[in-house]
């Protein structure tokens, strides 16, 4: 079914990737590397997932059927579990048809309901397989596929619910950035003194996060005059949340810009001395890259407690402070900022090691794993070396 993979060759690769922009950049990310190499590359996804901006223009997406199959949290009760599982194989069989046509060399799988019918068409194909998590604990689809595939591409060295067994098939790649995002590696952190503004980054992913807009302020105005007075804070928000935000800056004086998305965020992120949001992978992902220090609030209901574990590295190396909403208050945000900021070289030692977190090369070493199947041999140089996944059973970092 697959064309032949002589080096030079241009293949075919279908990438599959759940409705979410945590499951889905990724994959456009992947589809820009592979067509700038030559190689022509098709979407599985769902309609949510082939309406997220960023796609490639070139980049064909395929809309597949897909049900939830969640043990426990499925409300349709067993007729539910059957609509899922024909949605499923209907899927399936929609995903070999178009295996048929386009003959691919591999299928790539990046988490989410959507990427399954696909990656079980490819398994039953016979068509090599590699599945990527960008979480720190293996995914739903992806810890059902994993025993099936040929590759497992994790973004960091230890990743919870992934069996050790699987250890000669796992391979450290990292977690794609945004290009104007990974040009920030380059650039020196913002120069911060104990006179110049204390420029401050709050997001809470795309839809912005209540519990920012209710803490964050007046977090900030608990903060020593000599810091409070240096602030110039950039924060996204709910549409619904701005009216009350901008009144408590403003019953506050702390200049701020607010806004519900901003096109920009790179170079707000190049300009910012320190970032306050949500752990989704993307951002872990973003902050490392640029080396931009953080403190992270896990979204508490994430799937298996995943953005909890997704700060235990950067948090380790000294790159941010993790506080876990329940304890999320004004005097505990002020608290951690201080220790932070009060002494200029503090924060700047934070961002070298957050900096020292990122895995830059994310994208290449990525398209270098999926190019590897049919072609030149495994590459073992980003293979996960004395990185053996940490036992499920342990606690996330508070």
């Amino acid at each position: 079914m697959s064309p032949p993979n002589s080096p030079g060759v241009s293949r075919h690769y279908v990438l599959a990737a759940g409705g979410t922009g945590g499951h889905i950049l990724p994959a456009f990310a992947l589809a820009q590397e592979l067509e700038g190499r030559g190689h022509h590359v098709a979407l599985v996804t769902d309609a949510r997932g082939a309406g997220i901006p960023g796609k490639p223009a070139t980049l064909t997406a395929h809309i597949l059927p897909a049900g939830r199959l969640d043990a426990g949290k499925f409300k349709g009760g067993p007729l539910g579990w059957l609509r899922a599982g024909k949605a499923i194989w209907e899927g399936r069989r929609m995903a070999l048809r178009l295996f048929e046509s386009f003959a691919p060399s591999c299928v790539v799988g990046f988490g989410g309901y959507p990427a399954l019918p696909a990656l079980l068409a490819a398994t039953s194909a016979g068509i090599p397989t590699v599945i990527h998590e960008q979480n720190a604990v293996l995914g739903r689809v992806n810890r059902f596929l994993a025993r099936r595939v040929n590759a497992i591409a994790t973004a960091y060295k230890q990743v919870q619910r992934l069996d050790p067994k699987l250890a000669t098939k796992t391979h450290l790649v990292g977690n794609p950035v945004r290009a104007e995002v990974l040009a920030l590696r380059d650039e020196p952190y913002p120069p911060f003194d104990e006179d110049g503004l204390f420029r401050v980054l709050v997001t809470g992913g795309s839809q912005g996060a209540s519990v920012l807009a209710e803490v964050v302020p007046d977090g900030l105005a608990m903060l020593p005059p000599n810091l409070r007075h240096r602030l110039q804070v950039t924060q996204q928000c709910r549409g619904e949340d701005l009216d009350a935000v901008r009144k408590r800056y403003a019953e506050h004086a702390i200049p701020a810009e607010l806004g519900t998305y901003f096109e920009d965020m790179a170079s707000r992120l190049a300009d910012a001395h320190l970032f306050l949001g949500r752990a989704g992978a993307s951002t872990i992902a973003e902050l490392t890259a640029a080396g931009r220090p953080a403190i992270l609030v896990p979204l508490p209901i994430a799937t298996d407690d995943h953005q909890a574990w997704n700060t235990r590295e950067m948090v380790a190396a000294g790159g941010a402070r993790a506080i876990r909403q329940p304890g999320f208050t004004a005097k505990e945000l002020a608290k951690q900022i201080q220790a932070m900021a009060m002494k200029p070289e503090t924060l700047a030692n934070a961002a070298h090691a957050a900096w020292n977190c990122g895995l830059p090369n994310a994208v290449r070493d990525l398209a270098d794993l999926v190019e590897s199947f049919g072609g030149a041999p495994l590459m073992d140089v980003i293979r996960v070396e004395n990185a053996a996944p940490v036992a499920s059973g342990q606690e996330a970092v508070a």
